[in-house]
C-alpha cells in the first residue's frame, strides 16, 4: 500500500507539473495567435515527439522529456540592417556571427508566401511583451488558484497563545555538548522534566503562575528560578495537570526575543548558566480557514524566497555538488529538480512525514505544485535568452531605442537584432542543462530529507 501511495503522489505531481508547462505554452499561444502571427507548433517537452495533431496551421504534440515546452513562431528574428526583407547577405566570417546569421536564415525559411506580415518581430513592443510574459503571468495565476483554493478551503495553521512540549531531555546535558551527545549514560543525571512527568505533546498553560504566550516565555520563566520548585500547568489528553518543577543550574543556550537560538560568527551557539528544566517547547497552532486577502502575503513570501535562491544560484549549485559528491547534507530550501519534486510528493502521499492525514498530505502536493508555479514564474523572468525574460528584455529595448530615437528626432533604429544575443542564449542553455543534470544527480543520491 506504502509503494501504492508513493507511486500516486509522484503521478499526481508529474501530472501537474505536465499541465503547469502546458499552460505556460497556452499563455504564450493564446496572445499570439490574437496578435495575428502564424504558430506552427505547440509543444510539451523537448526531444522526440511522442504524439503529435495539426489543427490548422499549428501542429499540437508531446514531447519525450518533460523539462519544459514551447511554441514556434515564424520571424522571431527580425534581418540584419541593410538586409532587403526575405533575402539574407552572405554569412559573417566569425563564428558567432555565424550562429547569428544561421539563425536569421532558418527563421526567414519559416516565412512563407503570404505569411511576411504575421512575423513575430513585427509586432509592436506592447504586444510582444503580452506574448512573452503570457507564459510566466500563466504560472502565477496557477499559484494564485492553488493557493486560493488551499487557504480558503483547506485552512492554513495559524499561532495561537501558549506552547506545547516538542522534546523532553531524558538527561542533563550543557548546551556546548547537547549536538554532541546524542544517548544519556546511567550516570548522567535526570532532568527535571523528565522526573515530573512532562510529556511530548503536553500544552504548557502556565509557568510559576503565569500564563504562557509564546514559546520564549516558557524560557524566561524558567530561567531566573534556580532551585525554585514551581508550578507547571499543561494540558495533557484534554485535561489540565499541575506539576511540581525544580531548574537546576545549567548552560542553556541564549535566545533573541522571538526564541530565535543565538549563536556567534562561528555558528557555536552562545550560551549562559540560568535555569534549565529539560524541555523545548513549539507554538501552538490551528488549521483554520482563511480568506483569499491573505494569498497576496504567502506569494509574495514565495516569490521573495525563491527570489533569493536565484541571486545565490552559484552558492546553491555548489552546496549541491558537495552533498552529492561527498558527506555534506541538502539543504532543505535549496534548488531541486522535477526528481526532487517527484520523490517529495512520494514520501508525502506515502506517509513518510508524521502526523499528516489524508486532506493534509493532498493539501501538501497542491501546496507543492504551487511553489512550482511560483518558481516557474519567478525563474522565466530571467532578463537572459533563451528564458522569457529575455525576449521581454528585447522587446523592452527596442521600444526604449525607438522611442528615445523619435524625441531626439533621429532615425528610426528599426528592430532590435536579438540574434545577436543567441551565443549568450547557447552559454545560459548550457549551464541550465549542467545544473539540471546535476540536480538529478543529487536528487537521487542525496535527495532532500522531509520531516
Amino acid at each position: 500500500m506504502t509503494v501504492l501511495l508513493y507511486v500516486l503522489g509522484v503521478l499526481f505531481v508529474a501530472l501537474g507539473v505536465g499541465l503547469s508547462i502546458g499552460l505556460h505554452e497556452i499563455g504564450h499561444l493564446v496572445p499570439a495567435k490574437k496578435f495575428g502571427v502564424k504558430v506552427t507548433q505547440y509543444m510539451v517537452g523537448f526531444g522526440p515527439t511522442l504524439w503529435s495533431t495539426r489543427r490548422g496551421e499549428t501542429e499540437y504534440g508531446i514531447k519525450a522529456i518533460p523539462l519544459g515546452g514551447y511554441i514556434r513562431m515564424i520571424g522571431m528574428f527580425p534581418p540584419r540592417p541593410g538586409d532587403a526583407e526575405g533575402t539574407i547577405r552572405v554569412s559573417s566570417t566569425g563564428r558567432l556571427s555565424q550562429l547569428a546569421d544561421e539563425a536569421r536564415q532558418l527563421s526567414l525559411e519559416e516565412i512563407e508566401p503570404g505569411d511576411e506580415d504575421r512575423v513575430f518581430y513585427k509586432l509592436s513592443v506592447p504586444k510582444k511583451v503580452v506574448i512573452m510574459m503570457g507564459g510566466p503571468v500563466m504560472n502565477l495565476v496557477i499559484a494564485v488558484v492553488l493557493l486560493t483554493g488551499l487557504v480558503t478551503l483547506y485552512g492554513q495553521q495559524e499561532v495561537k497563545d501558549g506552547a506545547v512540549v516538542a522534546s523532553v531531555s531524558e538527561c542533563v546535558v550543557p548546551a556546548s555538548q547537547a549536538a554532541a551527545k546524542t544517548t544519556c549514560a546511567p550516570s548522567d543525571p535526570k532532568t527535571p522534566a523528565f522526573l515530573a512527568g512532562i510529556q511530548p505533546g503536553d500544552k504548557i498553560v502556565s509557568v510559576a503562575g503565569q500564563p504562557i504566550k509564546r514559546t520564549v516565555d516558557v524560557g524566561k520563566l524558567i530561567r531566573p528560578r534556580v532551585g525554585e520548585q514551581i508550578p507547571i500547568v499543561v494540558v495533557r489528553d484534554g485535561a489540565e495537570q499541575t506539576l511540581q518543577v525544580t531548574p537546576i543550574r545549567n548552560t542553556v543556550q541564549q535566545v533573541g526575543p522571538d526564541g530565535t537560538p543565538l549563536v556567534n560568527a562561528d555558528g557555536e551557539p552562545v550560551v549562559m548558566d540560568a535555569g534549565f528544566v529539560g524541555v523545548s517547547s513549539a507554538p501552538v497552532t490551528a488549521l483554520e480557514r482563511q480568506s483569499v486577502a491573505v494569498v497576496p502575503g504567502i506569494l509574495g513570501e514565495q516569490v521573495q524566497h525563491i527570489a533569493g535562491v536565484l541571486l545565490h544560484i552559484p552558492q546553491r549549485m555548489t552546496d549541491v555538488a558537495q552533498a552529492a559528491f561527498g558527506s555534506e547534507a541538502r539543504d532543505p530550501n535549496g534548488p531541486v529538480s522535477v526528481v526532487g519534486v517527484g520523490r517529495m510528493a512520494g514520501e508525502i502521499s506515502s506517509g513518510s512525514i508524521d502526523g499528516l492525514d489524508t486532506a493534509a498530505k493532498f493539501a501538501t502536493l497542491v501546496s507543492l505544485l504551487a511553489g512550482l508555479n511560483v518558481a516557474l514564474f519567478v525563474f522565466n523572468l530571467i532578463p537572459l535568452l533563451p528564458l522569457d525574460g529575455g525576449h521581454v528584455a528585447g522587446a523592452l529595448w527596442e521600444g526604449l531605442k525607438r522611442n528615445a530615437a523619435r524625441l531626439l528626432k533621429r532615425p528610426d533604429p528599426g528592430h532590435v537584432d536579438v540574434a545577436k544575443a543567441l551565443p549568450v542564449a547557447y552559454a545560459v542553455s548550457s549551464v541550465l542543462i549542467v545544473m539540471s543534470l546535476l540536480l538529478m544527480y543529487a536528487d537521487v543520491v542525496k535527495p532532500v530529507k522531509l520531516g
